[in-house]
């Protein structure tokens, strides 16, 4: 994941060292600094990031049931938990005889990229005598039910100008009975897309180093209302200096929910161990760090005791730039036409065990319980299927013996010689449930192969727009052979609109895989000496979620729009509907 928890040395960009939208030098790493908490969050036990959207309703040709006037329509949404249990969200006011109503009550829904969320809308035509009550205490089962529609939020967010109408389907009486249409219409508020660009300094800070100067950086995190706090970016490091001036961060407002929110900058001294000095903190706010930067002043950074005692240091902070600004948010790219686009490949080497024991991990159970495997393909797939038009995924295998007697580290899992693509998830599932008894389970594994194949979809993609991001799936079971020309692949693909998904699935040794995911905050290197563009690798070791609330799909996909918007910044991509 990106490098929000871990720092680089040396002139490289560590976390938050970028500057706007349209500066690409900048935009890649830092953006994916400022927004790369999720895993911290996850790890504190909390929920990551969302984006807060308004929901409005309509409808049209509502049924008409009332005799002397027309209907009194009132829509009722639900979220329809995991368990299946509907959750009311809110309701509508009553709009006296209309059969196609535009209500004017907005609903406020946390949309989570990486969480399939089920909504379900009733509409009721209600009763006169009911007129004068709050909507809240209007007795549903009293009323005419006029229908009800379903959907999952991504699929509004993904259609044009956010807007999706559906057909008012009966669940109670004849279903032949024409009900109407109603059309969900979902807004980003203007807020959510306020960024502020700062440029920050210090003068006179304490030297920690022995035969040198201190080698500082800034971490900058954010309150809760619990009281703890989370990281939301870094600056650099800079080599050897008491009077730092770092390269612009940016803070965005969807992070920190307002300009009065406490924050907290610490300035630390850089150690290769991960154990760094802190050389001073501060609370503040960004409506302080506003006024310090027009009012060219600065704030004492201060040292505090174990015993809680606070002491004022000689070190400064300094606001040399404040940029108020908008960016485009990841639904402003996908409601204009934008896609993610789904690929998988699967692990077919000897380690897993031989697929017709129960002790293998591709063993497909009769009785329909998943093995690994198969959640993992759902899981992610679920989700990231609606961002996609046209349901076609290719899906590969590696590590197995095909047909003709060799082995293959990049073959089509459908049995195709041509073709890749599968329809639906359903399709990946068939697909691999029939390459278990068509390829032999070999070795060794390799991802390389993979890896090239994606990024050269990724490419071809390039030649008739830049409105595709390519997400892989890589499900393996162990530990890869081919490490470096993995990581140069890797290192390759980083220039590319893709972003690597890596599950673990059984009990290996999966380090390999953490030093790809560059954890460390230290971005990959190739055997040439180029080091990735960006961070584009998540890995998740299935076994750490067993028990856990958090599913495969959210853990890997929290930070899939993070990436997505790093690369369009990066290269100054606009969404179409905002193009000039």
């Amino acid at each position: 994941m990106g490098g929000c928890f871990s720092d680089v040395k040396g002139g490289q960009q560590a976390v938050g060292t970028g500057g706007s939208s349209g500066l690409a030098a900048h935009a890649t790493a830092q953006q994916e600094a400022n927004d790369a908490v999720g895993y911290l969050v996850h790890s504190r036990g909390l929920r990551g990031l969302y984006t807060t959207l308004e929901l409005s309703l309509s409808a049209s040709k509502l049924r008409d049931l009332d005799v002397l006037s027309k209907s009194d329509p009132l829509a009722v949404l639900h979220l329809k938990r995991t368990d299946g249990i509907l959750e009311e969200l809110g309701r509508t006011e009553v709009i006296m005889n209309n059969l196609s109503p535009t209500w004017i009550t907005k609903f406020t829904i946390n949309y989570q990229f990486e969480i399939v969320q089920h909504l379900v809308i009733g509409v009721y035509d209600v009763d006169t005598k009911y007129h004068n009550m709050p909507v809240k205490t209007i007795n549903l089962n009293e009323q005419d039910y006029l229908g009800e529609a379903s959907c999952v939020l991504s699929e509004i967010v993904t259609k044009p100008s956010s807007s999706l109408t559906l057909t008012l389907q009966q669940k109670r009486g004849p279903s032949s009975v024409r009900s109407g249409t109603i059309t969900v219409h979902a807004e980003e508020p203007v807020s959510s897309r306020n960024a502020f660009e700062i440029t920050f300094r210090c003068s006179k800070l304490e030297n920690k180093d022995v035969f040198s100067k201190s080698d500082p950086f800034l971490r900058i995190s954010k309150v809760v209302e619990s009281g703890i706090t989370i990281p939301v970016c870094k600056t650099e490091v800079v080599n050897n200096d008491l009077n730092p001036i770092w390269k612009p961060v940016t803070l965005r407002m969807q992070q920190l929910g307002s300009k009065e929110n406490p924050l907290i900058i610490e300035c630390f001294d850089f150690n290769v161990s991960g154990k760094h000095e802190q050389l001073g903190t501060l609370q503040t706010s960004v409506a302080d760090i506003e006024k310090l930067a027009w009012e060219r002043g600065s704030a004492n950074f201060y040292a505090h005791s174990h015993h809680g005692a606070k002491k004022m240091l000689k070190g400064q902070l300094f606001v040399d730039n404040f940029i108020e600004k908008s960016q485009f948010s990841f639904l402003d790219y996908i409601s204009s036409g934008f896609q993610l686009n789904f690929m998988v490949a699967i692990d077919f080497t000897a380690s897993n065990g031989d697929p017709r024991h129960t002790s293998s991990l591709h063993f497909i159970d009769p009785s329909g319980r998943l093995n690994s495997y198969q959640q993992a393909i759902i899981s992610v797939g679920e989700v990231l299927q609606f961002y996609d038009s046209d349901k076609h995924f290719p899906a590969w295998g590696f590590g197995g013996r095909i047909s003709h007697g060799s082995v293959s580290h990049c073959f089509n899992l459908n049995g195709s010689p041509g073709e890749s693509e599968v329809s639906g998830v359903e399709g990946i599932m068939a697909a691999y449930a029939m390459a278990l008894h068509n390829v032999a389970l070999s070795g060794p594994t390799l991802f390389g192969p993979v890896i090239c194949k994606a990024a050269e979809i990724a490419t071809q993609s390039l030649s008739i727009g830049q409105n595709k991001y390519y997400a892989l799936l890589i499900i393996t079971d162990g530990v890869i052979t081919d490490l470096q020309a993995t990581v140069d692949a890797i290192v390759r693909a980083s220039d590319l609109p893709m972003s690597i998904l890596i599950v673990g699935v059984g009990g290996a040794d999966f380090k390999e895989m953490e030093f790809l995911d560059a954890d460390n905050g230290k971005r990959l290197e190739s055997s040439t000496g180029r080091i990735a563009t960006r961070d584009i690798v998540q890995f998740v070791p299935m076994r750490d979620l067993q028990g856990n609330q958090v599913s495969v799909a959210q853990s890997l996909l929290e930070e899939l729009p993070v990436q997505f918007l790093s690369y369009m910044w990066s290269r100054d991509i606009k969404p179409f509907s905002l193009r000039s």
